[in-house]
């Protein structure tokens, strides 16, 4: 991976509305790590923007990662980010080897969408998954699709607006071009946070207005009849797609509830497709990774017409969930890459990168 020590600065909580599901992603990583190969250092970030050394972690960690609590609290020892990524002493002799990488595990917006990614590029420290570009063009549904459409990437049919374009009519208008029952998703969030199936121009209007709560953007989304296949990708320069998953929602779509609280929905792996279907959606989700900048990892979600239109790009998530329940590390492990193994990846991917961006800036 490299010589010397690593030193793993952990981010989590964030600013976003996906603060919890951050939290008990943190946790489930941190009891992942082998404490033997990293000196691990957890950075809270509270939901009004403060950082933090997550003490109860450090405390936790040092008794071993079976400590940990189900989720970890972001409030402790105020630090700056700039003492945090240059590397913050926690105590003790580290050595001048050492080598930091941050570990950026935000969801959403102010943490997922290239803003602490500009941050981690401006204190020239490594990092694990997208940079700024492919975190920021991800994180956007709605700029992400034009750019999947401009790569010929197909997906379902769509229409996305800002706040200020909204029209009376525009609910009716896009009924009649999407049809009933619809999805509205604000444009810059994940894990479901925000979104709502529209059955009527009334419901439809209501569902705008709600996803205006989380963010300025709209995606409007015609309501696909198909099966949702997920494909996890890991890589850098030559990115690899694991095999495909299928979500079976215990809920109507796979929802909040059902990602990180009931654990209601299936989650098929192998996903039950024929050898040739499981082929063209693992060369496509390597084509989404890569048209979207996408680096160290990604998970890619379609949707698949069997007697349509066939595979459909719904989404990229830049930073997928890591907790015992998340479809892309049981992707992984399916493909016989453990949990360990799969962060020491990442942290490796990100020491590569590292080291080839800095071959190409001139100090």
């Amino acid at each position: 991976m490299s010589e010397g020590r690593i030193h793993l600065v952990v981010l989590f909580g964030g600013q976003s509305a996906e603060h919890e599901v951050s939290c008990v992603t943190a946790a489930h990583v941190l009891r992942a790590i082998d404490p033997g190969r990293y000196r691990v250092t957890p950075i809270g970030i509270s939901t009004d923007g403060h950082w933090a050394l997550a003490d109860a972690a450090q405390r936790a960690l040092a008794d071993g990662p079976a400590a940990l609590p189900d989720r970890l609290d972001p409030h402790g020892s105020s630090i700056s980010p700039s003492d945090a990524l240059g590397g913050v002493d926690t105590g003790g002799d580290h050595g001048v080897d050492e080598v930091t990488v941050v570990l950026p595990l935000l969801h959403g917006p102010m943490g997922e969408d290239g803003t602490v990614q500009g941050l981690l590029e401006l204190a020239d420290v490594a990092y694990v998954g997208s940079g700024v570009l492919g975190s920021a063009v991800a994180m956007d549904k709605a700029m992400a699709k034009q750019v999947l459409a401009a790569n010929g990437i197909p997906q379902a049919r769509y229409c996305a607006f800002a706040e200020h374009e909204r029209t009376p009519g525009l609910p009716s208008e896009l009924a009649d071009e999407l049809g009933l029952p619809c999805f509205v998703k604000p444009a810059n969030m994940g894990s479901s946070v925000g979104v709502s199936k529209a059955r009527t121009v009334e419901e439809l209007r209501d569902a705008i207005e709600y996803a205006l709560t989380y963010d300025e953007w709209v995606l409007v989304e015609e309501a696909v009849v198909g099966r949702e296949i997920e494909v996890a990708v890991l890589g850098g320069v030559a990115p690899e797609a694991s095999g495909p998953g299928e979500i079976v929602p215990g809920a109507e779509f796979y929802d909040y509830e059902d990602k990180y609280v009931t654990d209601g929905a299936q989650l098929l792996v192998p996903a039950p497709l024929r050898p040739d279907q499981t082929a063209t959606v693992r060369d496509l989700a390597v084509r989404v990774f890569r048209a979207l900048r996408a680096d160290g990892l990604g998970r890619v979600d379609f949707f698949l017409e069997e007697d349509g239109r066939g595979f459909l790009c719904n989404e990229i998530n830049t930073m997928p969930g890591f907790t015992p329940i998340s479809m892309y590390p049981k992707l992984w492990q399916a493909a016989g890459v453990s949990y360990p193994e799969l962060i020491d990846r990442l942290v490796g991917l990100a020491l590569e990168r590292h080291r080839r961006r800095r071959r190409n800036t001139k100090h």
